[in-house]
């Protein structure tokens, strides 16, 4: 018997971890090729994970619920030595696989692997040279993962102009995304200086255009009267766990929200439907060395003020370190965004589909202000509301805007009532 370890494999578009939703398989179990042994989550979506090897489960290396790196330990499986299973990159044959791993032999193994039973799989001898699969053209581009050709179709490369690096001339993920790298920055003759998209920026790019493809939006807008709420924080300043603005202002939200349900929904298009969500997971807007990422406080509606403190600086602090988890960046129901981070007043903010609305908070600034018929230096900040103009009208929307804007100018009466 031999033991091995199958890897988290490279889940394709650029991801570099996975949860652990749930195992199909317990230790003991006996598995066959390309069985699967774990669903996982990704920033992108929930999918299977096949193994590449035939043998009983030894050890399943992450507990349900906790996050692995790609290329951390997943399963160990113990098979006979006969039955190695094992396989490179890219050599698929099944079509149930994922970018980095697949089910053909190597090129110059001789052999072809052949189930013969549920709990094993045996070998025959095969010509030595790599056969055309069936019904395929010989002079046809030889892709064996349908990943490689997702990749391929959505970065517009011909896969038959591509020479395959793979065994027996398969086409891989690197041949595909080294065809779609994009030259460092040029500088042309007229002083013009290009800077190819990143992989990260496409993909922010994709949502953002779907935003504005989809949802109609419409933005108001309201001066914020904030500094009752500016001198309860500097009286708290000093003690341990005060809380800071951005955890009032979410606490305002999230009793706006639950005030105004709408906010807090998805659209069902199919159905024709507005879905109101249960709980509040209050997504961040959090600047980070590669982008704009959104990670949410999961069950914000649960939670008090210093709680919501606590959660606002872990997720941020966790999110510019790149630690975020995939369920975190795709949970959020509704969005704030503090602009004032940038020292600017507000935005008309694009939705973060599949999200219905944004808040926004600019800078906190003196101004003048009539206060009581006289004029006054005040704590003003603006709030900028952008909402998906299908779900309701601005009714609502001002609605929920004047509940957050006034819980931030009497905020002891606003807790009181929470």
């Amino acid at each position: 018997m031999s033991a091995r370890t199958f890897l988290l494999p490279d889940l394709g578009e650029g991801l570099t971890e996975a949860e652990i939703v749930r195992w199909l398989v317990a230790e003991g179990d006996v598995i066959t090729v390309d069985q699967p042994v774990a669903e996982v989550e990704t920033a992108k979506a929930v999918v299977e994970v096949p193994s590449p090897h035939a043998g009983r489960v030894t050890t399943r290396h992450a507990a349900e619920g906790s996050t692995l790196d790609v290329g951390a330990p997943l399963i160990t499986v113990a098979a006979p030595d006969a039955a190695d299973t094992y396989r490179e990159e890219e050599r698929a044959g099944s079509g149930n696989v994922l970018i980095g791993y697949g089910t053909s032999p190597t090129a110059d193994s001789g052999r072809r692997r052949r189930p013969r039973g549920r709990d094993t799989a045996a070998v025959a001898p095969a010509p030595a040279s790599r056969p055309v699969p069936p019904n395929r053209p010989a002079a046809a581009p030889l892709v064996l993962s349908p990943l490689v050709r997702r990749l391929a179709r959505e970065n517009g490369v011909d896969l038959s102009g591509l020479h395959g690096t793979g065994p027996g001339g398969v086409i891989t993920r690197r041949d595909v995304e080294s065809a779609t790298r994009t030259p460092e920055p040029t500088t042309s003759a007229a002083g013009e200086r290009r800077v190819p998209l990143s992989g990260f920026r496409k993909a922010v790019s994709a949502v953002l255009t779907r935003s504005r493809a989809e949802i109609p939006e419409a933005t108001v807008w309201v001066d914020v009267d904030a500094t009752a709420l500016w001198e309860l924080r500097e009286r708290t300043r000093d003690d341990a766990g005060s809380p800071g603005l951005m955890a009032y202002v979410a606490r305002f939200v999230v009793a706006g929200l639950r005030e105004y349900p709408v906010f807090n929904a998805r659209l069902d298009t199919e159905r024709q439907e507005i879905v109101e969500l249960p709980g509040v997971n209050l997504g961040l807007a959090v600047q980070t060395d590669r982008g704009l990422v959104v990670p949410a406080v999961m069950g914000a509606q649960a939670m008090t003020t210093t709680r919501l403190d606590a959660a606002i600086r872990d997720v941020t602090a966790r999110a510019r370190r790149g630690e975020s988890t995939p369920a975190e960046l795709t949970a959020g129901t509704f969005t704030l965004n503090n602009y004032g981070a940038f020292r600017v007043d507000g935005s008309a903010a694009i939705i973060n589909h599949p999200q219905v609305a944004m808040l926004g908070l600019g800078r906190v600034i003196d101004r003048p202000w009539v206060v009581a018929g006289a004029l006054a230096v005040r704590k003003i900040a603006q709030l900028s509301f952008v909402f998906d103009h299908r779900v309701c009208d601005g009714g609502a929307a001002a609605g929920f805007l004047r509940s957050v804007a006034d819980a931030m100018e009497d905020p002891p009466s606003a807790l009181a009532r929470l």
